[in-house]
């Protein structure tokens, strides 16, 4: 079922979330869980990162539609905090799903294996 995005529940969320979690990456570890996470490293954020998606393949088996949506935000979260932490921006990601859009998804998988 689709929906029409509005202004307070469409995909610029995720691009407001990587502006805060850029905004809190100097702050107190004391005072905020992201200067936390980025404070203790990359293999730190990696881990919550990939304890994050496999909660939402969990859910996902387990069908429970509100423990997705859940888990989801948690692991699109932990994902922009990777990303920062990489130097990658919400943008780098848009552009390269813009760049495949109207591509089949096999025809795209193949061109990645011959370089």
């Amino acid at each position: 079922m689709s929906q029409v995005p509005d202004n307070n529940n469409d995909a610029t969320v995720l691009d407001r979330l990587s502006a805060r979690i850029e905004a809190s990456r100097n702050s107190d570890p004391n005072l905020s869980y992201t200067a936390k996470m980025f404070a203790r490293g990359r293999a730190k954020i990696a881990q919550k990162f990939g304890e994050e998606a496999v909660e939402t393949v969990i859910e996902f088996i387990n069908n429970d539609r509100h423990a997705i949506v859940s888990e989801s935000a948690d692991l699109l979260y932990h994902l922009l905090l990777a990303w920062a932490d990489a130097g990658v921006t919400p943008g780098d990601v848009w552009a390269e799903l813009q760049r495949r859009e109207g591509v089949s998804g096999l025809v795209e998988k193949a061109s990645r294996q011959k370089q």
